[in-house]
């Protein structure tokens, strides 16, 4: 099994080993099928992660000609990609921040200037007995406790570092969590809003409820079908399948030859390695190989008999 580690440390001419080929910049052709920097370079990422797994470790710290390891090699042809990510989450980061901060605002004011008032002697709203001014109380309060969870997400990320790791993992997760808590903060600051119309406009008539649910139900879809996509990318990118898949998934695709020309065609080749595509491809067969094996051998010593 070490003859077959030794087959694909080295790929090419220039001591290139399959983690280098993996470091390098993808095709903008590429790039631009996932939408945003950050989620490109996560993607980049996820790759060179997912080969680094099924390389030798001694492959990890290998310096090819111009003396530089994958990592030196994978830094160097994102450096570009990184600062554009940069941008990218501290734009998207800035106006959220605007929304949340305006939400907390407007929140924290209805809680202190409730609907009706407050009975001059004793302090107490004048609705407090009504289930609407609880849906209210409620409702208001939830809204404040979110959007100054998403407002301090949101300052988390303007004032990261941004180094090319963060984008992995940590960086998505704070734009996930900001995103999540703005949506139920906006989402519960309608609903109070609503509820205050009911109380001082209803006059206890229920007929009244049904222009009033049709007027929330209207900028809460508006907010979901806007904002629900980059949610939904954000969370299959930094949660969902790996590149590979598990190890049943990875069993079952491996001998299939489009699989196989899909993991060719993804290495991430540059101008200059185009008289190499031939070898890197066949390295890349052996080294599937050699993962084929490495899995087959798991599965029969795992399987009870």
């Amino acid at each position: 099994m070490s003859e077959h580690k030794n087959i694909y440390r080295t790929l090419d001419s220039s001591g290139n080993n399959l983690l280098h080929l993996a470091a390098r910049l993808e095709p903008s052709n590429k790039l631009n099928l996932i939408s945003g920097a950050a989620l490109q370079i996560q993607r980049e990422l996820q790759w060179f992660k997912e080969v680094e797994r099924f390389i030798c470790p001694l492959s990890i710290m290998q310096k090819n000609s111009f003396n530089e390891t994958p990592q030196t090699v994978f830094t160097r042809e994102h450096k570009e990609l990184v600062i554009e990510g940069e941008k990218w989450m501290k734009s998207t980061a800035e106006s959220y921040t605007i929304t949340a901060a305006l939400i907390i605002t407007i929140v924290f004011a209805a809680a202190i200037i409730v609907p009706g008032g407050s009975n001059q002697d004793t302090g107490i709203p004048v609705f407090t007995n009504s289930t609407a001014f609880t849906v209210f109380a409620i409702s208001d309060a939830i809204s404040l406790f979110a959007a100054v969870t998403s407002l301090l997400m949101f300052l988390s990320i303007l004032t990261a570092c941004f180094a090319e790791q963060d984008f992995l993992l940590k960086l998505p997760t704070k734009l996930i969590i900001g995103l999540a808590t703005l949506f139920i903060s906006t989402t519960a600051m309608i609903i109070a809003f609503a509820a205050t119309l009911y109380l001082v406009f209803g006059n206890r008539n229920s007929r009244f409820l049904i222009p009033i649910a049709v007027l929330t139900c209207l900028p809460i879809t508006s907010f979901v079908t806007l904002q629900l996509p980059l949610v939904l990318d954000l969370m299959s990118a930094t949660y969902g399948r790996s590149i590979f898949g598990n190890i049943s998934t990875l069993r079952k695709r491996q001998c299939r030859p489009r699989f196989l020309f899909h993991l060719i065609q993804s290495i991430n080749m540059s101008p200059e390695c185009d008289g190499n595509k031939v070898l890197v491809s066949q390295q890349v067969l052996i080294f599937l190989k050699y993962i084929t094996t490495t899995y087959m051998i798991k599965y029969v010593l795992t399987t009870p008999q």
